[in-house]
């Protein structure tokens, strides 16, 4: 039985083949996109760009320079001038009423998610439904009712009134979220838990939590970002210069300093890195949970 041998290929094929194989690759670029997406990062960096370098540099300076330009003698005297101003004490509110708001609102909605996934009977379904009505309910539709019931309960103008609001308006989203990450959880797990004896409250704690702890930081960071960066709230519900939060701090700083804009920068910078020191800390877990379940 005759057997074909492959017929050798020359020098000058062989050399062919590599370019072939980028030429192809070089078709299937999309250039389009390439430089759609160099567009979009230059629209972010360049105003982050400008924020930083002009906060560095003095008012004469600013409008001596090019806007763009490196600061020809960098001062700190802007950073300074907003420390000085009680920054300390607006960033320690901000700190309070973040982490007041948002680790009762993860703790309650993590709580709630497994009493719906978990649990029977129809009073958790309409607790579902309530909990889906609210995302359906902006802020902005609710401050007047919100802003009565503070001044009957007597809480206005202090930071448990900035403290309560963020929760209610933290959980249902945050329910939403971890129920659908408690389900993805194998009932089989679940069911070995009841045969070593444990309780709902000990399978809770000691199964769902940590399977679901992406999940967790995710929405710990998605809150947080939302009470730290609130604006309205604050606005309404207080008006001592001492309780104020750093988002409308910088709304004050914005009219001190209405003509000296390297420290109004300066200032959010200051309200910037807290959050950026968040990211670094929490990103793996963040990414972890943001792209969980595209893979099923």
């Amino acid at each position: 039985m005759a057997t074909t041998l492959p017929s050798p290929t020359s020098p000058a094929q062989r050399s062919r083949r590599p370019a072939t194989v980028a030429g192809a690759r070089i078709r299937k670029l999309n250039l389009p996109a390439g430089a759609a997406g160099w567009i979009w990062l230059a629209v972010i960096i360049i105003p982050i760009y400008y924020i930083v370098v002009t906060s560095f540099k003095s008012q004469a300076g600013y409008f001596s320079q090019n806007p763009l330009a490196l600061p020809a003698e960098p001062t700190l005297d802007n950073y300074k001038m907003v420390l000085a101003n009680d920054f300390g004490r607006y960033f320690l509110n901000s700190v309070i009423v973040t982490l007041g708001a948002t680790v009762p609102a993860v703790g309650f909605s993590f709580m709630a998610a497994f009493a719906i996934v978990r649990g029977r009977g129809r009073f958790l379904k309409t607790v579902n439904g309530l909990f889906l009505m609210g995302l359906a309910i902006p802020l902005q539709a609710t401050i007047i009712p919100v802003y009565l019931l503070i001044i009957k309960l007597n809480l206005y103008d202090s930071l448990l009134a900035l403290v309560l609001p963020s929760i209610a308006f933290a959980i249902p989203l945050t329910v939403l979220i971890l129920s659908n990450f408690i389900r993805d959880v194998p009932n089989e797990l679940f069911e070995s838990m009841r045969l070593d004896g444990c309780s709902e409250w000990q399978t809770m704690w000691r199964l769902a939590l940590p399977l679901t702890k992406p999940a967790i930081v995710t929405v710990a960071i998605y809150n947080g970002l939302g009470v730290w960066n609130g604006f309205l709230l604050p606005l309404i519900l207080t008006q001592s210069p001492e309780l104020r939060v750093l988002p409308l701090a910088l709304w004050t700083f914005q009219g001190q300093y209405s003509v000296n804009i390297p420290a109004v920068l300066a200032s959010v910078v200051l309200t910037t890195l807290p959050i950026l020191v968040l990211y670094v800390i929490g990103r793996r877990q963040l990414l972890s949970g943001l792209t969980a379940g595209f893979s099923k």
